[in-house]
């Protein structure tokens, strides 16, 4: 991805966009409530619907959605996708309205408040500001882990450490030049994110990581719905909260990113652009970015993986995802069926 020419890539697919309604993430049932048939003759049966949010009547058709359960089933653990269509508006989810544990996908966030800032003239990112080193201390031992001042970059450095190679010590350091975790939820409630939120810095995140199982149920700390990451997602790649040369400086560090080389790069051509970030805890990992299609057209995805039996699977099992995500908006055919319904009255 290096040397590709970001704001181009933007303009032109900026250019060809019409406003995708809000994303509504699709009702699905839990694993404990699985029935004892086979996945194919559950989700082909007459309460299929209730997997994929659409009403009982509803023909199950053939689409992107259905292929997406077949390689998204809650059974090994629970897994969220949303995906969007920047140009036509289509999207698809499953669990898009749940909340999974960020990780490190929440600096995509973090990067963004910092960003407002400068465009406000509140930060400069040539400003240097130091690295924010963690001391050890026991789990749970106090309500934030200790850090110790490293360092100092600018901010422009740090936000491309922060995204390229997720460097944690980075992101405390942006974390807390804008105030500290609640100063980002607030930014991102007044674009309209309701239920995105950052509880603790990333020293704390990581300290205590472990308290909850994330494939078996949420813990609301530090979370998002996937169609709400897709949402920051695309409202960034449009430019629709930051200047032109802010908005340049996130959505470029996505397509230098290092880590998760086994994610959703893994589940696309060779050659594609795009540009992402991942995030990895305990028994949990995500990839969220943007892919251009051969056609010119964007497509914003979030996937979150828990369970599956260890971290290798969880990689393979978002590359399987991205690479139907792929095929599905590449195919008109498929495509058409990921239009959102969720929003039907039941």
């Amino acid at each position: 991805m290096m040397g590709l020419d970001i704001r181009n890539l933007r303009r032109a697919a900026v250019a060809a966009l019409s406003l995708p309604a809000l994303l509504a993430g699709a009702t699905v049932a839990s694993a404990q409530e699985a029935p004892a048939q086979s996945f194919e003759q559950f989700i082909n049966g007459p309460n299929g619907s209730v997997l994929d949010g659409r009403q009982a009547d509803d023909a199950v058709g053939s689409g992107l959605r259905q292929q997406l359960f077949a390689v998204a089933r809650p059974d090994k653990g629970r897994i969220g996708v949303a995906a969007l269509d920047l140009s036509t508006g289509q999207t698809v989810s499953i669990l898009g309205d749940q909340s999974f544990p960020m990780a490190s996908t929440s600096k995509i966030a973090i990067a963004a408040t910092f960003l407002a800032g400068v465009d406000k003239g509140i930060y400069r990112l040539d400003a240097k500001y130091p690295l924010m080193i963690p001391v050890a201390s026991r789990p749970f031992s106090t309500s934030v882990a200790p850090v110790k001042p490293g360092m100092e970059l600018t901010a422009r450095s740090l936000i491309e450490l922060m995204i390229t190679r997720s460097d944690n010590t980075a992101t405390d350091a942006m974390l807390k030049a804008v105030g500290g975790p609640a100063e980002v939820t607030k930014w991102m409630r007044g674009k309209g994110f309701q239920r995105f939120r950052i509880d603790r810095d990333i020293a704390t995140l990581v300290r205590d990581d472990g308290e909850f199982d994330p494939a078996t149920g949420a813990d609301l700390r530090d979370s998002t719905p996937p169609d709400e990451m897709v949402r920051l997602i695309a409202g960034l790649y449009k430019g629709e909260w930051l200047s032109g040369d802010s908005t340049d400086v996130v959505i470029g560090a996505m397509t230098r990113t290092v880590t998760g080389s086994r994610r959703i790069k893994a589940g696309l051509p060779s050659g594609t652009n795009f540009g992402h970030k991942t995030g990895t805890l305990n028994n949990t990992a995500s990839d969220v970015g943007f892919v251009e299609m051969p056609d010119g057209r964007v497509i914003a995805m979030a996937i979150y993986v828990t369970g599956q039996g260890g971290r290798p699977q969880r990689d393979a099992r978002i590359a399987e995802i991205t690479r139907t995500l792929y095929a599905g908006f590449a195919n008109p055919r498929l495509a058409a069926s990921a239009v959102n319904d969720n929003t039907r009255a039941r």
